[in-house]
């Protein structure tokens, strides 16, 4: 923008500027008057003309600078950044905790003391408290926390039993439609249940072994039963009462086998061997 120069103060006014009698200016003649007419109009559109290619100009320059002009279209508004929840992060920490036994069942712990463990405030722990409440996995205990639920081998058969009942019928449906090179894309998975058992970490491998199942009933597409049977799941992999851990590593390499072995009899399309399989899966569930 221009600067303008300030003009200088004035102190006086000669006496010679008031004392003169004031002059009449001589009259042009009429040709004279036309012509200053004329003149006038053609600056006035060259002025009008100049004034629009100024602003041209200032829209350019404007645009240059990355600033909104009116003759320029509006940018469409970015979406949000999408941010990681801290409430998430901190829900899947403590399902992880829940199953590898570092929360005790029948223990209370309130959620600033979890806070400080995970580095947040108790907000997102509180919350996401609430939701494994929602879930069965804690109870809360007016003004002192959560209290982890207590579970005993009768909780755990009835789960199995009710995986089983929805299971076992959408796998043997499964077996005679599905083909088999659909079924060898579970092998990845499967192998990833191997490793994970291997490890010996609970928790590790109980992610590992509802992935393999998320993905085998996938392929009923009923996204609905999935989800049931993948809280169901979840559910059953909670540490019994007075036993933080009930399998060794034996047992859960056992497990993983099993998948390996129904695996192979999904994709040779043998029946029999799928219904003994998946049978017996259950029964030994985590």
């Amino acid at each position: 923008m221009r600067r303008s120069t300030p003009g200088s103060a004035v102190t006086g006014i000669p006496e010679s500027w008031t004392a003169a009698a004031p002059r009449v200016p001589q009259q042009p003649a009429a040709a004279d008057v036309d012509r200053d007419r004329r003149d006038r109009a053609a600056g006035t559109d060259r002025e009008r003309a100049d004034g629009q290619g100024a602003g041209r100009g200032r829209d350019v320059g404007a645009a240059t600078r990355g600033e909104h002009t009116h003759s320029e279209q509006p940018y469409p508004r970015p979406r949000p950044v999408q941010r990681a929840s801290v409430r998430g992060q901190i829900l899947d920490a403590l399902r992880t905790a829940l199953v590898a036994g570092e929360l005790t069942p029948g223990e209370v712990y309130s959620a600033p003391v979890l806070g400080e463990r995970f580095g947040v405030s108790a907000t997102p722990v509180r919350e996401a408290m609430q939701q494994l409440a929602l879930e069965g996995a804690v109870e809360v205990v007016p003004n002192r926390g959560f209290r982890v639920i207590e579970r005993g081998t009768r909780e755990l058969a009835e789960l199995a039993e009710v995986r089983a009942l929805i299971e076992v019928p959408v796998v043997l449906r499964l077996a005679r439609t599905v083909p088999a090179e659909r079924w060898v894309e579970l092998r990845p998975l499967a192998d990833a249940t191997v490793r994970a058992a291997s490890s010996g970490c609970r928790a590790t491998y109980a992610e590992s072994d509802r992935t393999f199942h998320r993905a085998l009933l996938s392929f009923c597409g009923n996204e609905q039963l999935v989800q049931i049977a993948d809280d169901l799941h979840r559910r059953a992999q909670w540490p019994l009462v007075g036993a933080p851990a009930t399998r060794g590593r034996a047992d859960l390499v056992a497990d993983a086998a099993e998948h390996t072995s129904l695996l192979d009899a999904l994709i040779a399309h043998d029946l029999d061997v799928v219904r003994g399989l998946v049978g017996e899966h259950f029964t030994g569930a985590l």
